[in-house]
Parts: C-alpha cells; structure tokens; sequence
C-alpha cells in the first residue's frame, strides 16, 4: 500500500513526453495541488524541448527518476516520448505518481515492475480545467479518503472483481510483447483514446484478442474515445460506428463491460489507482473501488 499524502508534502513535476507548451495550464494545476497543502519541487524549465520532446531521452529520464525520493510525482503533459525512456533500466520508487494518455507506458512499466500508487488521472496541465467532483476525487485517492463509484452505460454481463489496469488504448498497444505489460489475468482493464478512426480501434482491439489478452479480464470498461468517428470524406455506407466497433469485438467475452465512463481525453477525467482491487458492475454500469 502506498502512503497517504498529507500537508506539507514535496510534489515532484515530470516532463517526460512532448514540451510544454501553455504556462498558465501549468500553473493552474501546480496550484490546486498548493491548495491542497503539498509543496512544489523546483519546477525544470518550462521552455525545455528537443524537436517535439521536453528535451532529450537522458534529461527526461533522470528528471523521471530523481535522487530523491518525492511522496509524489505529476507528469506536466502528454504527447509522445515516455515509451522511450523504457529502453533504459528503470529506477523505480515508492510514492504516488499521476499522469495518462501518452503516460500510459510509464505507468504500465511501473506497474509490471511490481510498483503502486501509479493512478491514471489528470495531468498538472489538465488538472487546473477539471470540474470540482474530478478534483476531489484525486484528492481523495492521494490522501486515502473514501472515493465514490462512477458510472457509465451497462453493457450486462454481470458483476467481477479484478484488479484495475487503466490506459490508452494506442499506447497500451504498442507495448505488447515488452516486459512493460502488467499481468492481465482476472484484471478489470479500463481503456480510453483521442483521435483514432474505427478502423484503427478495431486494428487494435483484435490484436489484443489475437494476443489472448481480452480472455484473461474478468471485467472490460471503456472511458472517453474523443474524436474517434470516421472522417467527414469517408463513405459512412462502408463504414462502421465506432459503438459498433466496440461491441462486435467484446461482446463475445461473456463479461461485465461498461461504456462512457468519465476517463480519459473528457472534461471530468476520473483518477483510477493501477493495481487496486475493484468492482465492475455489467448491470447498472457502474464502477467500484473495493
């Protein structure tokens, strides 16, 4: 079990992907985190980049792994360029660390490496634009108070338990075949993405059915799929929605799945703790830590 957080704790910010590139987003959820009474490390250069990176592999990782140990560490921004720091040996410690989309590798590989206390959650850029409930509830989970279900729409299939293992769907992709993958086995897995046509979903979805993954959950959950819909110029005669997509590749797995949960690329972006145990509810859509 990680530690809860409490006041006067260090939080550590990661630029581990793509630059940053709007101050005051980053400003703005360094101080929701101030409000909360934990106290902001040396924040490295926000101007930092190296082509469409927040500087080369080698800044990026050891800004990733500091001497110290920090209670928390928060990703600055998504993008591209996490993966690439798993190429080398990891230096894994105790503590919280929140981020998504393009983090998603980060926290996989942590989580495969036998490390808690990775949530998939907002982004210091993102967190200052969350809603109030999105808030909290991060809060909740950093400083080990009661954290409320949330809810999307029942696909049926019952109800499981399973650890959670939460991410975007491309990233998580991609990392098929590394050791970088957390067991799936009886795990509720928990998937979201931005800008991916149906087709690429489905490319995806049927890799990790070819690869056996989809047949070890216990329980599958969709969160935000923005942008996803074919392009305007695409023959929507010869085309599938992507709801469509979704369900001819997973209803098959006679398990409880829920869709339109408030996780990812939304406006609300619930945080999930990786590796804590939950409940999947396939009746009433809902989704339960335990």
């Amino acid at each position: 079990m990680t530690e809860p957080l409490k006041k006067g704790d260090l939080f550590h910010i990661v630029s581990a992907s793509s630059p940053i590139s709007n101050k005051e987003d980053l400003h703005s959820g360094i101080k929701v985190l101030q409000e909360w009474g934990l106290i902001c490390n040396h924040v490295e250069e926000e101007d930092r980049s190296w082509g469409y990176l927040a500087g080369s592999d080698e800044v990026r990782f050891n800004e990733l792994h500091p001497k110290k140990i920090f209670p928390l560490i928060a990703f600055a921004r998504g993008g591209w360029g996490s993966a690439r720091l798993l190429e080398k040996k990891q230096l894994w410690k105790e503590g919280w660390m929140i981020g998504f989309s393009d983090l998603t590798s980060i926290l996989l590989a942590r989580l495969a490496a036998g490390f808690h206390g990775g949530i998939h959650g907002p982004l210091i850029t993102t967190l200052g634009a969350e809603p109030d409930w999105s808030k909290d509830r991060l809060k909740s989970i950093l400083f080990g108070n009661c954290v409320p279900d949330i809810y999307g729409d029942p696909w049926g299939g019952g109800i499981s338990k399973g650890h959670l293992i939460v991410g975007n769907l491309t990233v998580l992709t991609h990392l098929i075949g590394t050791e970088h993958l957390p067991n799936f086995k009886k795990s509720i897995l928990i998937i979201e993405d931005i800008g991916e046509a149906p087709y690429r979903i489905d490319r995806m979805l049927t890799h990790l059915r070819l690869t056996g993954i989809l047949k070890q959950l216990s329980g599958l959950g969709f969160g935000s799929f923005t942008s996803c819909d074919d392009d305007i110029n695409v023959d929507k005669k010869k085309s599938f929605e992507l709801i469509d997509i979704l369900k001819d590749r997973t209803q098959d797995l006679k398990i409880p799945i829920v869709s339109n949960l408030p996780i990812g690329h939304c406006h609300g972006n619930a945080s999930l703790p990786l590796g804590s145990q939950a409940i999947l509810n396939g009746k009433e859509g809902k989704l339960s830590l335990s």
